[in-house]
């Protein structure tokens, strides 16, 4: 094989279609039996490399080829992963999009990415043309289900005279070629897409399989359905979860706990409320899941309550990794439960931010002081002196390189490095220790700027997730940029009467005045319940708070 071909990410599914055919590669829920119990759809390494040349010839019949961008509107299924695979075969650049990110959002998101293809389900095809997706540029429909009014094919007309050992010869796309744009979650801001690479999707695979030492024959669960995709090239069976994918909050957790089961798995993603609840049953019914061998939890920091809970589930040995990243770069930095449990999760609770661990090898990771303006070219005396809190900044393989359609936004996300490359703003920040450990002290939008100092959310958030009737905080601002007055969001684990949210208010009051860094902190308002990112039900939308905030205090 040339060295050329090999950076395409679709390249490893012929190669464990030919290595072990009759592999499983897609484990896929799709009803129920009598008992109702899940009934399961089924892929091969072989039939699922078969099935995507089908539909990458497909493709390429009706226009969608090399480099046209492809908006991917499809429920996690087995036609999602055939579709994908199919797309990166053909070298098109799918768009992916989170659909519960909101109608205004997508709209935006979609109106940028310029698509000229649109492949969805029918409710997403109408959803199209009732809002105007993509008006201007789409000249491609494609129809996973019955088509109808709006044009176009159908995934099944499309391949049905197509046979079904059609070969496909898989595009040999270059390392820095665009392959994907992968939409933030809109944490902060806009939602913006990240312009994935081939050879930053490799970066990515083979950084997860070095850290995670993962080894071919593995079972996973990914309740992210994208990382069902890196499956292949780490020789893995993806087995998928019955839930809805965009409220892992909400997930039954006696589901997931059934397919782990069921099929032995040995590795599982899950969001930090996702992990919580599936904890949170596993203690209160005694479960225990020997098969797992790892479990890897991103997109918000994890409690070391959520982590000690989950790991009673697990072997003696068994961790739970929380590594660090975004988007535009993951994995940045790697921590496991045993360092967080034994040792940093004490300072986590004096407000010392929350460890991430030490940077992954392929990354090169520099703290930066604080500045909002735009920073052109790197140099080292950007960097903080010790452990000052600073911007976190990023530079390597999986990094991306750009936003689409974005120049504002990646002039301010890339400093240039005039030795090669480019650092990535991570728009987080944070401080190493003597150790070389990098802790996370929370976003730097999210700062509060008082007339007398500033303050960060993270450090000063766990002084008060630290009482046992918190579920969770957050810090917020509001008043003028430069004299905000502070103000701390509760929500609670469980409903207090009006007397013991009274009480409770008084005992965090009396804990800010116990620390240093929150004793000029006044103001407490417990809310019902906080709004979180669709993607991982976990990142707190603090912006929404604030303005929350204000408005309870007029």
């Amino acid at each position: 094989m040339s060295k050329s071909r090999s950076y395409n990410i679709a390249a490893h599914l012929p190669e464990m279609a030919e290595k072990q055919p009759a592999t499983p590669a897609v484990h896929f829920p799709y009803k129920h039996d009598k008992d109702k119990q899940p009934l399961y759809q089924t892929y091969t390494y072989a039939e699922l490399d078969q099935q995507s040349n089908r539909i990458a010839a497909g493709l390429e019949s009706i226009g969608i080829s090399r480099g046209v961008r492809t908006v991917l509107m499809v429920k996690p299924s087995l036609d999602f992963f055939a579709l994908t695979f199919a797309l990166f075969k053909v070298g098109a650049v799918p768009i992916l999009i989170d659909p519960g990110m909101g109608v205004k959002n997508l709209k935006v998101c979609l109106a940028e990415a310029e698509p000229e293809a649109f492949i969805g389900i029918p409710k997403a095809q109408i959803a199209r043309l009732l809002l105007g997706w993509g008006k201007g540029s789409l000249k491609t429909i494609l129809t996973v289900g019955a088509g109808w009014f709006w044009g176009g094919t159908t995934l099944a007309k499309l391949i049905e005279p197509i046979a079904s050992n059609h070969h496909y010869e898989t595009a040999e796309t270059a390392a820095d070629e665009m392959a994907a744009v992968l939409f933030t979650s809109g944490s902060t801001g806009i939602p913006k897409g990240a312009v994935y690479s081939h050879g930053n999707f490799i970066a990515q695979v083979e950084a997860l399989r070095d850290i995670y030492q993962i080894t071919p024959g593995e079972i996973d669960l990914p309740t992210f359905p994208l990382f069902a995709l890196f499956a292949p090239a780490l020789g893995m069976t993806s087995v998928i979860p019955e839930m809805d994918f965009t409220r892992p909050g909400s997930v039954d957790p006696e589901k997931i706990i059934t397919a782990i089961k069921r099929f032995d798995v040995t590795t599982m993603f899950g969001s930090p409320a996702l992990i919580r609840r599936v904890g949170l049953y596993g203690e209160k019914n005694n479960v225990q899941l020997p098969s797992l061998k790892r479990a890897i939890s991103a997109g918000a920091p994890v409690s070391a309550a959520v982590l000690e809970r989950f790991v009673k589930m697990v072997n003696p040995g068994v961790q739970v990794f929380t590594p660090y990243g975004a988007t535009e770069s993951l994995p940045v930095c790697s921590i496991g439960s045993e360092t967080i449990l034994r040792e940093t999760r004490f300072a986590t609770d004096l407000g010392r931010g929350v460890c991430v661990g030490f940077p992954v090898p392929t990354i090169q990771l520099e703290i930066v002081r604080l500045a909002d303006r735009e920073i052109t070219t790197w140099q080292d005396d950007l960097k903080v002196v010790g452990e000052e809190i600073g911007e976190i900044v990023v530079k390597g393989p999986q990094v991306t390189g750009r936003y689409f359609n974005r120049s504002e936004s990646t002039r301010l996300a890339k400093i240039v490095d005039p030795e090669g490359g480019f650092f990535h703003r991570m728009g987080d920040l944070g401080y190493r220790d003597e150790q070389g450990w990098i802790w996370f002290c929370g976003r730097k939008a999210h700062r509060v700027e008082t007339a007398a100092e500033t303050l960060f959310t993270i450090p000063c958030e766990a002084i008060f997730n630290t009482h046992d009737k918190v579920f969770r905080t957050a810090l917020v601002g509001i008043g003028s940029d430069d004299k905000q007055q502070p103000v701390i969001c509760v929500e609670l684990e469980k409903s207090l009467s009006q007397q013991g949210q009274k009480q409770l208010i008084d005992e965090l009051e009396s804990l800010a005045q116990s620390h240093e860094m929150t004793k000029n902190i006044h103001q407490f308002l417990i809310h019902p319940a906080f709004p979180v990112d669709i993607r991982h039900n976990a990142k707190i939308f603090r912006e929404k708070l604030a303005v929350w905030a204000q408005e309870q205090l007029r």
